[in-house]
């Protein structure tokens, strides 16, 4: 398997400027404005601390991808994301290993246009890869 590096914990949150300013207060420090994603209908913001990084991820509208996980889970960590120099090997090899693609790779405006992808294990959840 390519080597895999964290680059940030999803956070799932109804309302992302409270969410962003409790974080602020915490410490966090935002690394970017929020980003409205219109392919998953989502605003997302990411912040900084201690060399770990959050994005918070907040629907816009009830058909978003994310309004029935904060429906069922509340705000909470929801994902864990992965970058990797080999996106191929590592997509395939995940998916060797078990790992079932909720959807296809996707750009994500929030980080630049790259794509990514959603994984799920029945062993730890989602995660997210980025190419």
């Amino acid at each position: 398997m390519p080597a895999l590096s964290i680059h940030h914990i999803g956070y799932l949150v109804k309302k992302i400027e409270k969410a962003r300013q409790a974080f602020l207060s915490l410490g966090y420090e935002a690394e970017q404005d929020i980003v409205y994603d219109h392919i998953r209908k989502v605003n997302i913001c990411f912040l900084v601390k201690d060399g770990y990084r959050i994005e918070l991820v907040a629907p816009v509208s009830e058909d978003s991808v994310v309004s029935g996980l904060l429906k069922k889970y509340k705000n909470s960590p929801y994902h864990i994301c992965y970058e990797t120099a080999d996106f191929e090997a590592a997509y395939a090899e995940l998916a060797a290993g078990g790992f079932i693609a909720i959807d296809t790779p996707t750009p994500a405006p929030a980080l630049g246009g790259r794509d990514v992808v959603f994984l799920s294990s029945a062993s730890i959840g989602m995660i997210e890869l980025i190419r």
